[in-house]
């Protein structure tokens, strides 16, 4: 008998907060180097209450600050293939899309989501990204619908999705394309892209 719970779904990381903080640890590590250097001259100066060196002591709870603020970013952003929906998280919050309103989801590359105008939205952290695969959703729902999800999306919402189509960049994004397409319907469940194709488990 297989006492075996169900497996814990996998979260993938949404690479714009992934370089986001790669990009910002070197400022939070700088302070917490400048703000111990300072800490220590002034130890040894005996000169760590005067009001010069009280300034820079305060770097090292800021650098502290800064990064465990980035680091939970980071691990907060990502999105979730579980029974009930997709999850896709930011912050300080998420939204589930029932698997009933995907209309499609591909494996394209990042650019296709940031063609004429948006062309300026291309972040420079994501550059390097740009032609690699990300999971694209084309989601079902009237104006109302689409803006309730849109809103959920955190800070990069405005990348992430445009009218009905959301696209999340990830480290693997045929593996999320299959995950999905395993809860969705037959007919929709084949429309997979990318560069990989996996046949769904019956």
């Amino acid at each position: 008998m297989n006492t075996t719970g169900p497996s814990r779904p996998t979260r993938h990381h949404n690479l714009y907060a992934h370089h986001l903080w790669r990009q910002q640890r070197f400022f939070a590590g700088l302070l917490l180097v400048v703000g111990a250097l300072a800490t220590g001259i002034a130890i040894y100066q005996r000169q760590i209450f005067t009001p010069g060196f009280a300034v820079w002591i305060v770097y090292i709870p800021t650098g502290l600050l800064l990064g465990a603020a980035i680091l939970l970013f980071r691990e907060r952003s990502h999105i979730k293939v579980e029974d009930g929906g997709l999850r896709i998280s930011s912050l300080i919050s998420s939204v589930v899309i029932d698997y009933d309103s995907i209309k499609s989801v591909k494996a394209l590359p990042l650019r296709q989501h940031f063609q004429d105008k948006r062309s300026r939205m291309i972040a420079p952290i994501m550059k390097q990204h740009i032609d690699q695969p990300a999971v694209f959703l084309r989601i079902r729902g009237d104006e109302t619908e689409l803006a309730a999800i849109k809103k959920r999306l955190g800070i990069f919402k405005a990348r992430l999705m445009d009218d009905e189509t959301i696209a999340i960049p990830v480290s693997d994004a045929d593996t999320v394309v299959w995950e999905i397409s395993s809860h969705l319907p037959e007919k929709i469940g084949q429309n997979q892209g990318g560069a990989r194709r996996r046949k769904r488990h019956r």
